[in-house]
């Protein structure tokens, strides 16, 4: 039950994630491709560089994101090795940084589309680093996900 249990938190967690992942995928591709456009010839010719650039980075932090889960999701369904999943080129891809200077003259909905795609990034990155911490060592966050998947 002890590792059925974890099995069952990461699972639902990725799928969450993948849902979330989904969702501001769609919210970016509409923002960028419709609204945005309208917002971005509004910006100083600079600055319009600097959106076309920032939705590039939107897209790549998603697409590693993305490909992330979809190897997790992989590994539950039992079509991929744990090990697999663990090569280098299956895990989280190196997304570029946005300077926080250049958000303050970008209009506020791509601000908002690019923070939640960092925020995002950010936490998968961690799941993904959290797989390297050795078997016979347990994290605080696995010890939590241990006591709740003992309460359900």
């Amino acid at each position: 039950m002890h590792a059925e249990g974890a099995l069952k938190i990461h699972r639902k967690l990725v799928d969450s994630l993948y849902v979330e992942a989904m969702v501001l995928a769609d919210e970016a591709r509409g923002y960028f491709d419709h609204l945005g456009r309208e917002e971005r010839e509004r910006l100083c010719a600079l600055n319009r560089v600097a959106f076309s650039c920032e939705s590039l980075k939107v897209t790549t932090r998603l697409m590693h994101i993305i490909a992330w889960l979809l190897t997790q999701r992989a590994v539950d369904a039992g079509e991929l090795s744990v090990e697999d999943a663990r090569a280098p080129a299956r895990r989280m891809g190196e997304a570029p940084e946005t300077d926080p200077m250049l958000l303050e003259d970008l209009p506020e909905q791509a601000v908002l589309i690019i923070r939640a795609s960092q925020d995002l990034y950010r936490r998968v990155s961690r799941l993904d680093t959290a797989a390297d911490v050795p078997v016979g060592v347990t994290s605080p966050a696995r010890r939590m996900l241990d006591r709740l998947a003992r309460a359900f």
